[in-house]
């Protein structure tokens, strides 16, 4: 299994070669607006699934800019999103909290998280979510936009986990501190770090982030844009 950070909460999981795309925010991104670089060398592979966890626009921004380009790729989200898309004409797969649903690369679950979803223009987004994935190469929580809540203990009863990717930029979201207590509520030792730096609001000193964790016996992966590692 295959990681692939591509800046904020967007980055591509490659699983049994197929190309899982998350929360796409690549058009609007202020990293490639600002500096002037193009998203678009990051991207070598088709895509194949596009997994959204919530509605708000720095997550769905190019769901339907990435399906055009990749027309025969399953755009995955709780059912309002996908009611959502589905009328524009895109090929959706609409799950809410329930059971694991298998699919190619592996078994996916739709799980809660302590945030919101609507669309830029106040549309509804349904509940705000993550995604829990099980497959034969490891177990990897993505957790979505959330706070920190008791209800992660529930997450581990499923199956152990390989990773857990965590927002940990504060604010809107859990920051370090607070992700360093998901993981031991989510019995999991191994966290990449994702939806920070990217606005001023979400700022974080990266160096202490990784110390914080490395003190508390865990490990956090930071990636440059574009980097990836084999989880």
């Amino acid at each position: 299994m295959k990681f692939t950070f591509l800046s904020h909460s967007t980055f591509i999981l490659k699983v049994h070669e197929k190309n899982i795309l998350v929360d796409p925010f690549l058009s609007e991104n202020p990293f490639f607006c600002k500096k002037q670089f193009s998203w678009k060398k990051y991207i070598v592979e088709p895509i194949d699934y596009i997994l959204v966890t919530h509605a708000h626009y720095d997550h769905v921004c190019d769901v339907e800019l990435f399906h055009k380009i990749y027309p025969n790729s399953l755009v995955i989200s709780n059912y309002e999103i996908s009611n959502f898309f589905e009328k524009k004409g895109i090929k959706t797969y609409g799950v809410n909290y329930g059971s694991f649903i298998s699919f190619p690369f592996g078994k996916l679950k739709y799980v809660w998280a302590l945030h919101s979803s609507s669309f830029v223009n106040g549309i509804y987004g349904g509940n705000p979510g993550g995604f829990l994935l099980h497959t034969d190469e490891g177990n990897i929580y993505v957790s979505g936009d959330t706070s920190l809540m008791y209800d992660m203990k529930i997450i581990p009863t499923f199956g152990k986990l390989k990773y857990s990717i965590l927002p940990i930029g504060g604010r809107f979201t859990m920051d370090v501190e607070e992700a360093i207590i998901a993981s031991d509520f989510l019995h999991c030792e191994k966290i990449i770090g994702v939806h920070y730096n990217t606005f001023d609001s979400i700022q974080i000193d990266e160096k202490n982030a990784i110390k914080s964790f490395y003190q508390k016996g865990k490990e956090l992966i930071i990636l440059n844009i574009g980097h990836s590692v084999h989880i």
